[in-house]
This record gives C-alpha cells, sequence and structure tokens, in this order.
C-alpha cells in the first residue's frame, strides 16, 4: 500500500473570509429582511480558498440558509452570479444547493442558498466517502451529458480551449518561455519535461466532449450530509469536456491516501492516455501556481498547490512506471 500524505493545513481550515460583523450594516439589515427574521449566529465556512463571505446563518425564527456576499468591486461577486445561475439551471439528479434568492445592495452581490448540513471530506480519504461522492458525481454527469439550453445560455467554455489556453505550462517551460518553477525543481519534472510537454498537447483532443464538467471537482467542493450523501459545492467554472478529466482530478488527492485510483478511472472510460495528459496538465498548473508569491486569496493556497501538484506528479510517475530520482540539473530563474 502507498503512504499517505497529508497537506500541512487541513481542508477545512484554509479560507480567511470576513465575519457577519464585518458586513456593511445595510446588507446585513437586507439579507435579515429576506429571511424574514433578524440573524442570531453566523458560522463561517472553513475550506476554500476566497477570502469573501461565506456563512451559515440563523435567524431567530429558528430558520437557516447558506450566504454568500461579495462587494460588487470584488471579482468574487462575479463568481457568486454565475454560481447562482448555473445552480438555478441543474437538472434535479445533480445533488447541490440551489439558490433560494440573490440582490445587490449598498454595492454588494448577495447570494442565498440551500443549507446542506454536512462536512468536508476528511483526509485522508475514507473508502466510504469517495465511493458516495464519485456516486453522486457519476449521477451528475450523466444528467449533464445533454446541458439544458439554460445551462448553454450561461456561456460554457470548452475544456480543450481551457487546457490549451491555461493549462500547458510544461510545454512553454520546454520552450523556454517559462521558467521551472521552484516547487518542480527537485522532482522528476526537469528529466521527463518533453514527456511531461508531450502528454499535455495531445490532452485536449482527448478530453473534448459535449457534456458539462463542475470544472473544479476538489475534496473541498465537496459535503458529505448526515446521511452519508454526497453533494457538489460552488458550480463556478462549469465546462464542455470529457466528464472523466474531473474525475481525475478528483482522485488526486485520493491518491495522497492511499487507495486505488486507476480502477475507478477504468469505469469511467477513460483513456490511458488522457488520464496521463490531465495528470501532466494539473500538475503543471498546480506547480506553476505554488511557486508564485503569496496568494491574496488565502495564505495556503500555495501550500495546497504545491502539496497537489507535487501528487498528480507522483501518480503520473508511477502510471508511466518513471524512476522518481530527480535529475541534478540546474534551472534558473528568468
Amino acid at each position: 500500500m502507498r503512504p499517505i500524505t497529508l497537506p500541512d493545513v487541513p481542508y477545512d481550515s484554509t479560507a480567511v473570509r470576513p465575519q457577519w460583523s464585518d458586513l456593511p450594516a445595510t446588507v446585513r439589515e437586507a439579507i435579515a429582511a429576506h429571511l424574514g427574521a433578524p440573524v442570531s449566529a453566523a458560522r463561517s465556512a472553513g475550506g476554500g480558498f476566497t477570502r469573501a463571505f461565506a456563512a451559515v446563518v440563523q435567524t431567530e425564527a429558528g430558520t437557516s440558509a447558506f450566504v454568500k456576499a461579495a462587494a460588487l468591486s470584488d471579482p468574487t461577486s462575479q463568481w457568486y452570479a454565475r454560481e447562482a445561475a448555473i445552480t438555478a439551471a441543474l437538472p434535479p439528479e445533480v445533488t447541490a444547493a440551489r439558490p433560494l434568492w440573490t440582490m445587490t445592495e449598498s454595492d454588494w452581490f448577495v447570494l442565498c442558498l440551500e443549507t446542506v448540513d454536512g462536512r468536508l471530506p476528511a483526509l485522508p480519504w475514507s473508502q466510504a466517502d469517495l465511493d458516495t461522492t464519485l456516486r453522486t458525481w457519476s449521477a451528475a454527469a450523466t444528467a449533464l451529458a445533454y446541458p439544458s439550453p439554460q445551462l448553454l445560455a450561461a456561456g460554457l467554455p470548452s475544456l480543450p480551449r481551457i487546457l490549451r489556453d491555461e493549462m500547458s505550462w510544461w510545454s512553454l517551460i520546454a520552450k523556454r518561455r517559462e521558467p521551472m518553477p521552484e516547487p518542480a525543481r527537485q522532482t522528476i519534472a526537469p528529466s521527463r519535461l518533453s514527456e511531461l510537454a508531450g502528454l499535455e498537447r495531445a490532452l485536449p483532443e482527448l478530453a473534448a466532449g459535449d457534456g458539462m464538467l463542475h470544472g473544479d471537482l476538489r475534496l473541498d467542493n465537496v459535503l458529505i450530509d448526515r446521511d452519508g450523501r454526497a453533494w457538489l459545492c460552488d458550480w463556478t467554472w462549469p465546462c464542455l469536456g470529457a466528464p472523466w478529466f474531473d474525475t481525475v482530478t478528483l482522485l488526486v488527492s485520493a491518491y495522497a491516501s492511499g487507495l486505488e485510483t486507476d480502477a475507478v478511472l477504468r469505469a469511467w472510460g477513460a483513456p490511458d492516455e488522457g488520464v496521463d495528459g490531465a495528470l501532466a496538465a494539473l500538475s503543471g498548473y498546480w506547480l506553476v501556481r505554488a511557486g508564485g508569491g503569496p496568494s491574496s486569496a488565502s495564505p495556503h493556497s500555495r501550500q495546497h498547490q504545491r502539496f497537489s501538484g507535487l501528487q498528480a506528479l507522483a501518480w503520473l510517475a508511477e502510471r508511466r512506471g518513471w524512476d522518481t530520482t530527480p535529475e541534478k540539473r540546474r534551472w534558473l530563474r528568468r
């Protein structure tokens, strides 16, 4: 059995968010008016990598709701508006919280969603949590194989375009257009750079498809409710492509947990070269991000990107039988 590898900071403790009292008084009053009673308590969401407000609020009437809020000057407000449009149009087979209402008040955007009484899956993943999450995602992927006109109207980019435009970092590094990121310098990446770049280049065609993906299917976008059912959260970045790509993304943390991952992907009909290409693209994307400066979104995002990138690279090396002894080679910053 593989050793278990965990991030330094648990996924349920990554967010640094404003508290209820930090919202403008006019925004708090408007939220309470929509909820029909004064807010008596607010429990901030500990997971995630944004600094915007997100909390389960309880009212004096005993009701609760999940409220997200961001100033219109913050790009997160646009993400919340997009999440509202997407989740409102999801088919009923997709297990996800639906929006109750949205509003704009005092130059703030507010999204109110159904409350899910649940928790993030813990790391290492338990087999039960992983299985229920995969069942939920499989049902969602089936229901989203032919997205509705309402979902298409929201504007769904193609996964192949995203891969070419935003996730081809090994190819750029191989062309000396970008430096080798610091987190990758003591890995196999320098010695396997041409192969990583080749896998990236082949991926867009393999990952093409007409179905709608979640687009950001990570552990911290899953909630397990009291009945053991998994809910998929944060539908901000959906796109059109092959659903197994999201499955690969989700399984990186399962690989780090020592669980079987390759057999799971075979059940999804994922082509071997596609899986390897996805792991190459994901590792490059995460490790380049991890090598950037401190993030304004969360003080823990770079550490989690490093963790995810290294695990994706390790899984890829295992699949391809690569010697994981890093090559001693000098990569200069430029």
